[in-house]
């Protein structure tokens, strides 16, 4: 089966924007026939709160924490807070991202207003959005940045399960199997900096794989995030020059995918 924009199986449809009423409600969401209903992993971390914006600015180095707080001063209040922050190191300095953000999106006139920069903080930040169309609008204007900030943003998405999400990376992304290229060089220097992160991302793409995308590829070799998985290692193991563990499952395992 081709990996096209259009190519989620029918028992996924509709899935991108459950988030907030996961979060909202705590309710059970799940696969189609066959897959076993999961708990969303933010539903027991989302908390309501009169400033959601405050710990927004430790999502970037500190030294772009005037930047984050001209991007936070336009974003729209939400009555819940960013839910599952995950910590990774930026060249050097340890950064909280959230898991997912619950504000609604800033008016057009109002990000026009910000610089470059501000504008690819913000770009960010909203990849972590709880819908998904969101987050895949904002994603396909950093993707391409070799940006130490952005990189850990766009390998979260890659450990995320939205298949389209990973094709706009793999496009995205076209250098990044290519030795010596700025996209190689960056994303292997951060998976190097980050080994239990890039651990976790890759246990999540085999599960989200075997607890949705099963039906329509069969081996897991044939799922676009073992191909984003492969090249991701390669940057690392070039960066340490020795093989980067891979944790996909070998032919013919079994695997039990606990989304």
């Amino acid at each position: 089966m081709p990996l096209t924009l259009t190519s989620r199986p029918a028992a996924y449809l509709g899935r991108w924007g459950e988030d907030t009423e996961t979060a909202r409600a705590g309710r059970l969401w799940g696969g189609g026939v066959g897959h076993r209903a999961v708990s969303s992993p933010y539903a027991q971390l989302v908390q309501p709160t009169s400033d959601n914006t405050a710990s927004l600015i430790t999502a970037f180095p500190v030294e772009l924490a005037g930047d984050a707080e001209a991007v936070l001063a336009i974003m729209p209040a939400s009555r819940l807070r960013p839910a599952a922050p995950f910590s990774v190191v930026v060249q050097g300095r340890r950064v909280c991202i959230p898991g997912r953000l619950y504000n609604e999106e800033p008016q057009a006139d109002a990000v026009a207003t910000l610089s470059r920069r501000r504008q690819q903080l913000l770009h960010c930040l909203y990849s972590r959005h709880s819908d998904g169309w969101v987050r895949q609008r904002h994603l396909s204007e950093i993707v391409d940045s070799e940006d130490p900030w952005v990189i850990p943003f766009v390998v979260q998405l890659v450990g995320e399960y939205v298949v389209e999400i990973l094709v706009d990376i793999c496009e995205g992304l076209r250098d990044l199997g290519t030795q010596g290229t700025r996209a190689h060089l960056a994303y292997g220097q951060f998976l190097v900096d980050n080994p239990a992160f890039f651990a976790r991302t890759q246990r999540r793409v085999v599960s989200y794989w075997s607890c949705y995308y099963r039906s329509a590829y069969a081996s897991f070799s044939g799922y676009l995030g073992c191909t984003l998985l492969d090249l991701l290692r390669s940057a690392a193991s070039d960066r340490t020059g020795r093989p980067w563990p891979s944790l996909a499952p070998a032919v013919g395992t079994r695997v039990d995918g606990h989304c």
